[in-house]
């Protein structure tokens, strides 16, 4: 099976990147592992500015260069949080991706509401999230994410979650996109989301470079194999992985009776699968994390992987489960052959 991505040892040349990279057929040069930025805009706790500022430096140190956002991610908060961590950094050195589709609409009347909302993210209700795949929408979205996080180009840009508005998005909404990427305000176009079949139908009947794929190609569920990466891999059209550890099920090496999968309590029968397979890589001597980590980048369509880091102690360890050696028996007996 050729591979889409190719691994890019060269561009590491003069200290650029220090991680392995794999480059894109638009010439995006993504390292193994990209920063995913959603627990900047306070999900599920508080995060404060110094802990965002410290993960994105361990981040930067650890070679880390792809950097992934939304505005949905804290009504903002994490996009004005990365753009200050990244601000000093060289804008040439590193890929910035973020998302549209969910409009942030004023509501100072709210201001003063709860610190929770309906999302899981800790922040004032500000704003209110609006579903807008339309052209306006979109590119008001785009100017307001470009000063948020201070920058005048997004190297990736992709529709968030438009599960129920096939329609728009997959005609104004990536018309819009494609115009942005002519123009040259983005580098690369495609969709972000948590299945893997409308996803596939984006790589078939439009003009898009990347999907992020959101717990559809994991130790646990593979769905993605079904279709999605065949085609992509077909298509030339590449894949990040995010959501590795299914909303948490995956990210410890011991599961705990309470882990989340797909943002909610893990049935039982799923934190059995996750034991068993923990219990597979213990015989190896691994750990599950690790292995999520790794998994989905032995698949030749997967440009990335997308791991959500709130610390700089989560980007160390998550470093270490890259890195960490697993065996070729260990994939034989997870049944993750390449």
């Amino acid at each position: 099976m050729d591979r889409l991505i190719v691994d890019a040892d060269d561009a590491r040349a003069a200290g650029a990147e220090p991680m392995r990279s794999r480059i894109t057929q638009r010439g995006l040069s993504l390292t193994e592992v990209g920063f995913g930025a959603a627990q900047l805009g306070n999900l599920y706790r508080p995060t404060t500015d110094d802990e965002a500022h410290a993960a994105v430096a361990a981040a930067w140190e650890s070679g880390i260069r792809y950097y992934d956002t939304a505005p949905h991610y804290g009504i903002g908060l994490s996009e004005r949080r990365l753009g200050a961590a990244l601000a000093a950094r060289p804008r040439d050195q590193f890929v910035l991706s973020s998302k549209v589709g969910r409009a942030l609409v004023p509501t100072p009347e709210n201001a003063a509401a709860g610190l929770l909302d309906e999302h899981g993210f800790f922040t004032p209700a500000t704003h209110r999230r609006e579903w807008d795949f339309g052209r306006d929408g979109i590119l008001r979205s785009v100017e307001q994410s470009l000063g948020r996080l201070g920058t005048d180009t997004i190297d990736i840009l992709y529709l968030h979650d438009p599960d129920d508005h096939w329609q728009e998005a997959s005609t104004t909404g990536v018309a819009t996109l494609i115009e942005l990427r002519e123009q040259g305000v983005v580098r690369a176009i495609g969709v972000g989301m948590n299945q893997a079949a409308m996803p596939a139908r984006f790589v078939r009947e439009c003009d898009i470079d990347i999907v992020m794929l959101a717990g559809r190609y994991t130790l646990l569920d593979r769905t993605g194999l079904d279709e999605l990466l065949p085609l992509a891999l077909e298509r030339k059209v590449a894949v990040v992985a995010a959501a590795v550890y299914n909303s948490g099920l995956l990210s410890r090496a011991d599961v705990a009776d309470d882990a989340r999968f797909d943002y909610d309590q893990a049935p039982a029968g799923q934190v059995a699968r996750a034991r068993a397979l923990a219990d597979i890589c213990r015989i190896h001597g691994a750990i599950l994390p690790a292995a999520a980590v790794q998994f989905p980048l032995r698949h030749p369509a997967v440009a990335s992987v997308v791991v959500g880091m709130r610390t700089a102690a989560q980007v160390r360890s998550t470093i270490e489960r890259l890195k960490a050696p697993l065996a070729d028996a260990l994939w034989q007996d997870l049944g993750a052959q390449p």
